[in-house]
C-alpha cells in the first residue's frame, strides 16, 4: 500500500472508503437485504461481493486500490457500503475492515444453525461445489476433516464446514464488537427479516442514518431449491458466468439489448422454470441432532445479545 508524506495510506485520501458492511452467511438473507437497500437513492453498493478482507478466502480484487475502485460510481452524498457473504465467519475481516474504515458500521445477519446448514448444503449442490447429497454423511465427513477446507475461486469451501467456523455466531459477533463497539454493530435475526422485510429494512435505514420513509419492496432472493437437471443448470450457469464459446456468443447478443442486472434476472427466471424444483422434505431427526449439538452456542448467544433465540428457534423443545 502506498502512503503519503504524513504516513497515511494514499488510497484513503484519493478514493471513497466504504462506510458500512453487510456481513452474513450464504442463505441468511444478505442478498435480499442488499437488493432492497440498493434501491435507496442515498445508498450505493457495488454488485460484486469482493471478500477482500477475508484473507483466508479467495478474494478479488487483489489490491486496495482495485477494491476501492468498486465504489467510484457512488454519487456525492450517498452512503457507501458493501455486502459480502464471507466476512462474518472470517477471523481476519473485522480487523482488516477496521484498518481501512475504522468508523464503519456493521450489519450482521444470523440464521438458525440447522436450517442454515441445510440450505447451504442445497446451495453447494446447486452451484456444483458439492456432490454429496446426503447432509448427514456430509457433516460426518466434515467432522473428520476438521477445519481443513480448501476454498475455490468463488470463496465457497469444498466442504460444508459444519464445525466452529460456520455456526460459531457468538465468536463471530464478538470479533466485530471488539473492533467497532456494540453501538456500531447491528445484529439482525433472519426470522425477523423473513417475517417483516419492510420493518427490518427500515431499522437498517435508521441505523445508517438515511431516509427511512423511502418506500421499500419486499424481496425474496436466492431461495432454497433442489437441482432438477444438473446438465441444464450447468449450461445456464456457464451462460451467466460467460464461460465457453456458446455462452460468449449468446451473451454478446443478450448484452446488445439488456443491462447486466436485467440479464442476470432473466437468466435467474429461466433457471427457476427449467432447472429448479422444490427441495426435499426436511429430515426432522437430522435437524434435531444438529440443534442438540448447537444448543450451547444458541444459549450463549441468547444471553450475549439479550434476545431469546432459544425459544424463537425451538431449542427449548429439544
Amino acid at each position: 500500500m502506498t502512503t503519503t508524506d504524513t504516513g497515511e495510506p494514499q488510497s484513503r485520501t484519493t478514493r471513497r472508503v466504504p462506510e458500512f458492511f453487510i456481513v452474513g452467511n450464504p442463505k441468511s438473507g444478505t442478498t435480499a437485504l442488499y437488493e432492497m437497500l440498493i434501491k435507496h437513492p442515498q445508498i450505493f453498493m457495488p454488485e460484486l461481493g469482493s471478500k477482500f478482507f477475508a484473507l483466508e478466502q479467495a478474494r478479488k480484487p487483489d489490491t486496495l486500490e482495485e477494491y476501492l475502485a468498486l465504489f467510484e460510481p457512488a454519487k456525492p452524498g450517498q452512503r457507501v457500503g458493501e455486502m459480502s457473504r464471507g466476512y462474518l465467519r472470517s477471523p481476519t475481516a473485522p480487523s482488516g475492515i477496521a484498518e481501512v474504515s475504522p468508523d464503519a458500521q456493521i450489519i450482521a445477519v444470523l440464521r438458525e444453525p440447522a436450517s442454515f446448514l441445510r440450505s447451504l448444503h442445497l446451495e453447494l449442490l446447486q452451484d456444483h461445489f458439492e456432490t454429496e447429497k446426503d447432509l448427514a454423511k456430509l457433516i460426518a465427513r466434515d467432522e473428520q476433516l476438521g477445519s481443513r477446507q480448501d476454498v475455490g475461486e468463488t470463496g465457497f469451501p469444498t466442504t460444508l464446514g459444519f464445525s466452529k467456523e460456520r455456526v460459531s455466531y457468538l465468536d463471530q459477533v464478538r470479533r466485530f464488537h471488539a473492533q467497532f463497539g456494540r453501538e456500531r454493530v447491528l445484529v439482525l435475526i433472519y426470522d425477523d427479516f423473513r417475517s417483516d422485510n419492510e420493518g427490518t429494512v427500515r431499522e437498517v435505514l435508521r441505523f445508517l442514518d438515511v431516509d427511512d420513509t423511502f418506500q421499500v419492496e419486499a424481496n425474496d432472493v436466492n431461495p432454497t431449491v433442489l437441482i432438477r437437471s444438473p446438465r441444464v443448470h450447468g449450461l445456464l450457469r456457464s451462460l451467466s458466468l460467460g464461460d465457453g464459446p456458446v455462452a460468449q456468443s449468446i451473451k454478446t447478443g443478450v448484452k446488445a439489448t439488456t443491462g447486466q442486472r436485467l440479464r442476470r434476472r432473466a437468466l435467474s427466471q429461466l433457471r427457476r422454470r427449467a432447472v429448479y424444483a422444490e427441495p426435499p422434505p426436511v429430515d426432522p431427526e437430522l435437524m434435531a441432532q444438529i440443534r442438540r449439538r448447537s444448543r450451547d452456542e444458541v444459549v450463549a448467544l441468547s444471553e450475549y445479545l439479550d434476545r431469546d433465540l432459544v425459544t424463537l428457534w425451538g431449542y427449548d423443545r429439544l
